[in-house]
């Protein structure tokens, strides 16, 4: 048994991880790599691997960063089956197609600088039609459901409480070769306990072989009851100095459970009743409608929270405005009165997001809310960084409105978190490996691994590693 570590490895993006057992290929993962735009387009056009020869591909779940190279797997010679949950799938019909849109806009910006440069254009890695086509691969498979997709191979997803639909892959193979039996834990995003609308994360107790991500390996997060009372004390004291929140959110997974949350705060009178919160985001309000579809995946508060609801469900209700046009979106510009505006993208590099910074920057009066992590030399970063100036579509604005951040949204594992959920594993697993982490994280997360579960065989792989097993 071999496995590649294509992606995710001493970094948190492109998640591919090659396995080759039984004279078959199964790929966990096919990740969109995000970083510089030239170092990007190379990495993700030229894949590291044959696709034709690939068997299988296992999906954990909907995010970019582990989904994003689908269709180009597809376009590159792919013909097997693409294995995950049914909201996955639902999620990346939605996802994938505005990933096409996003490099279309992209190559289209570059051609025009190339073209100065008298350099021949190029062309988007994939574009919405062979988003379509990759479609056709998908195949749904429910939770705790094991599923023989292979002689001698059996998958079974567990509910990994990261986004809607995201799971743990656990692979019972019987190995001819060695004639023996080994399972294949694959961790997939673990996601935190005791947070809104999902389910916690799934325990497992057994595994010979582990992959687990390490995102916050080294750092805490604060609790879920201390960010809602942070994000109380934020949306009133805004309030009273008559301005505007604004905060770029992930469309998928954030923006939902900051709905939610700002539901409930209402609820409770906790936050003025009648201030009126507006989604401007069409994938997040197509993620909503997703979200909706999926009540198998809510929490048991959740559930108790729609026993006694009268609204539309935990994402609707009479303070909520889903601003899916142009014209829309524009009108808030000429908002006058307090207002909540939640808008993609997360790390303000692209979208709606950057109209409304650019209009509410300069203004004491309005908060900007950061409410996840930040890449460096991103738009979001020089506003956690609270930069004076900030550049907006090429232009200079000073910061002048408020600037709060609230970490305890996080829908990863911090580092208690991932070894309370590793320290369920009865025995240590024979090999471990650490993936989806910068490379402090990672081996932070392994020495505590080793030192403190005694784990025997710990790795932080390199990029392209492979390792018999």
């Amino acid at each position: 048994m071999k496995i590649t570590f294509h992606g995710a490895v001493r970094t948190v993006t492109g998640s591919q991880h090659l396995l080759e057992v039984n004279g078959r290929k199964i790929l966990m993962d096919c990740g969109m790599y995000q970083g510089s735009r030239k170092k990007t387009y190379e990495r993700n056009l030229h894949l590291p691997y044959n696709a034709a020869e690939i068997d299988y591909l296992i999906l954990s779940h909907a995010h970019i960063d582990h989904s994003g190279n689908i269709p180009n797997l597809v376009k590159s010679g792919f013909q097997g089956g693409i294995i995950c949950t049914y909201a996955t799938r639902d999620l990346c019909t939605i996802m994938l197609r505005d990933s096409a849109k996003i490099q279309q806009y992209d190559i289209e910006y570059l051609n025009k600088k190339r073209a100065r440069n008298k350099q021949p254009p190029l062309e988007p890695i994939y574009d919405s039609a062979d988003v379509v086509e990759s479609l056709k691969y998908f195949m749904g498979v429910g939770y705790e459901r094991p599923f023989q997709f292979l002689p001698g191979i059996t998958l079974t997803f567990y509910d990994a409480g990261h986004i809607l639909g995201s799971a743990i892959t656990v692979l019972d193979i019987e190995d001819e070769e060695e004639h023996r039996d080994i399972r294949l834990v694959f961790s997939g995003d673990i996601g935190r306990p005791d947070r809104p609308i999902l389910r916690d994360p799934t325990f497992i107790d057994s595994a010979d072989i582990l992959l687990v991500e390490s995102t916050y390996g080294n750092r805490l997060h604060e609790s879920a009851d201390d960010a809602d009372k942070k994000l109380e004390r934020i949306v009133n004291e805004t309030c009273k100095r008559g301005g505007k929140l604004i905060v770029p959110a992930f469309a998928v997974g954030r923006t939902q459970e900051l709905v939610y949350r700002l539901h409930r705060l209402a609820d409770k009178r906790d936050i003025p009743p009648r201030l009126p919160i507006y989604v401007d985001s069409p994938l997040a309000i197509d993620a909503t409608g997703i979200y909706r579809l999926h009540p198998e995946a809510y929490d048991t508060e959740l559930e108790a929270f729609l026993l006694g609801d009268k609204h539309d469900g935990p994402f609707g209700f009479e303070m909520v405005h889903y601003t899916r046009t142009v014209r829309e979106s524009k009108e808030l510009n000429f908002l006058r009165e307090p207002a909540v505006i939640i808008s993609a993208s997360g790390m303000a590099e692209a979208g709606r997001i950057l109209h409304h910074l650019k209009n509410n920057i300069e203004d004491p009066r309005n908060t900007i809310l950061i409410v996840g992590w930040q890449a460096p030399h991103t738009l979001g970063r020089r506003l956690v960084e609270k930069q004076p100036k900030v550049k907006i579509f090429g232009e200079p604005y000073r910061l002048k409105a408020q600037v709060e951040t609230i970490n305890g949204f996080s829908a990863h594992a911090d580092r208690n978190e991932l070894l309370e959920w590793t320290g369920h594993i009865q025995t240590p697993p024979q090999h471990t490996y650490i993936v989806h982490g910068e490379e402090e994280a990672s081996f932070a997360l392994a020495d505590a691994l080793k030192k403190q579960q005694q784990f025997p065989d710990v790795h932080v792989p390199e990029l392209g590693e492979s390792f018999l097993v």
